[in-house]
């Protein structure tokens, strides 16, 4: 490790912002719909989430392999990053590939030297690499959504109700003007440490703002799996949207109920699956039951949106720890390598969701499974449905190929078309004209679909 020529608690002291001054609240990275259900962006065009789980990055990429990365997800059409600043797993928290920590001993004595050139490693430091890799992200038109520190091991150990608050303002006066999201929590329940992220979205909001006020940032909680941020923070101010975690075993009924009861909370706010099953996961942690297919990752993203989520989040479960970027062996039962995994056949297939949304507006959507389909099925034949508030479409992701029961004339006008959308390679192919009542479809192949009803 480098040793710092400077060490400083708590604040960014660099960023000129004294304790307590107010700054003009800044325009948010991303703005909540009128009808709170989908995210804006700052010119009030609709935005779709579509990430990826990069936790580990900050840890094992190189400013090189940083922008390979990064270079690959824009290309396959991903609009958000989700990191971790401090992170206990994939080889962390430190040192970072350059021999750095991102605290010495400590959360309270965050670490940093005076410069960042990269070419001196006694001024390029950790929280410089950090700036870099959201740099990056920000000029490929990427937003990084960032967990300060990763709650699972660390809450209550790493991160307190002491130095919280010196913490996220640290890590808020560095990036408020980034396109920034902040992901408090890590894969933990809140329970007993509720207190603690409270104090930190505080801290976030005083670096941002330089007050309490939380309408300049946008924050959430990333929960343990089959949970949701609003088991915790329902009422709380600081919870722009909300978050679920599906996780990575086939509890096909239990998502479905997660995503009802994440769609029907009260207060209304956009919600999303932060982290749904991976490609390349053991099903549980356990190889010997096999690993997830890109069925099975489909099948997660489709579902989520078409139950009203605001955008979904991939992950890779070789990507997520970067294995092969260092000599550490893989965690949690991964096999093979980081590089290979970027160009996984159901990463690409992530675009095909965000265009086929774009063609069919998502903020004009709402789930409709009773209206259109007859039997929705249950487990992983279950049929998922979603149309416009206008009448304008109407969507039904058949995940299994077997034929099934719709009306959709309950959803569109007369005069509609008729397509079969494959999530596969993104092709559509029409095939008839909207009959009025109850039709029996049969999609093309023995493999997922989408049945498409269109006005002109």
């Amino acid at each position: 490790m480098i040793l710092p020529t400077a060490i400083f608690v708590g604040l960014g002291l660099e960023s000129g912002i004294s304790v307590g001054s107010e700054r003009a609240l800044p325009t948010p990275v991303l703005a909540v719909s009128d009808n709170s259900r989908y995210f804006e962006d700052a010119a009030g065009r609709p935005f779709f989430w579509m990430a990826d789980t990069a936790w580990g990055m900050p840890i094992n990429l190189t400013r090189d392999e940083t922008i390979t990365y990064l270079e690959i997800r824009k290309r396959q059409g991903f609009t958000v990053i989700q990191t971790v600043a401090v992170f206990n797993q994939a080889g962390g928290p430190g040192p970072n590939r350059y021999g750095d920590w991102p605290y010495d001993g400590s959360l309270d004595k965050l670490a940093e030297t005076d410069g960042a050139d990269p070419n001196d490693p006694r001024q390029y430091d950790y929280w410089d690499h950090v700036d870099f890799i959201i740099d990056q992200a920000n000029v490929r038109g990427l937003r990084v959504a960032l967990v300060p520190v990763w709650a699972a091991g660390e809450v209550g150990e790493v991160i307190t109700t002491g130095n919280a608050h010196d913490y996220g303002r640290f890590v808020a006066q560095r990036y408020r003007d980034r396109q920034v999201i902040w992901l408090l929590g890590g894969d933990a329940v809140a329970a007993g440490h509720e207190d603690i992220w409270r104090t930190l979205a505080l801290g976030i909001a005083t670096g941002v703002t330089g007050r309490d006020n939380y309408n300049g940032t946008v924050m959430t909680y990333h929960p343990i799996g089959g949970a949701s941020s609003t088991r915790w923070f329902r009422g709380d101010p600081w919870l722009t949207f909300d978050m679920i975690q599906g996780g990575h075993c086939l509890r096909y009924n239990e998502r479905r109920d997660l995503l009802r009861a994440a769609y029907a909370t009260a207060p209304t706010r956009p919600f999303l699956d932060g982290e749904p099953i991976y490609s390349g996961h053991p099903y549980c942690w356990d190889r010997s039951k096999g690993m997830s297919t890109p069925l099975d990752v489909r099948r997660d993203a489709y579902w989520a949106v078409f139950a009203g989520a605001a955008g979904h989040t991939y992950g890779d479960h070789r990507v997520w720890q970067f294995v092969g970027a260092t000599g550490r062996p893989p965690e949690l039962g991964a096999i093979g390598d980081w590089r290979s995994a970027l160009d996984d056949e159901s990463a690409w297939q992530m675009q095909h969701l965000a265009a086929l949304m774009e063609a069919h507006p998502w903020w004009k959507g709402r789930p409709d499974n009773g209206q259109i389909v007859v039997a929705t099925r249950s487990g992983p034949a279950r049929l998922q449905a979603m149309s416009a508030e206008d009448r304008s479409y109407a969507l039904v992701y058949s995940p299994d190929g077997a034929e099934f029961v719709a009306d959709l004339s309950t959803a569109v006008d007369p005069g509609a078309r008729l397509s079969w959308f494959d999530p596969r390679s993104g092709a559509s192919t029409p095939f008839a004209a909207l009959q009025v009542g109850e039709v029996t479809y049969r999609p093309p192949t023995m493999d997922d679909w989408v049945l498409a009803a269109d006005t002109a």
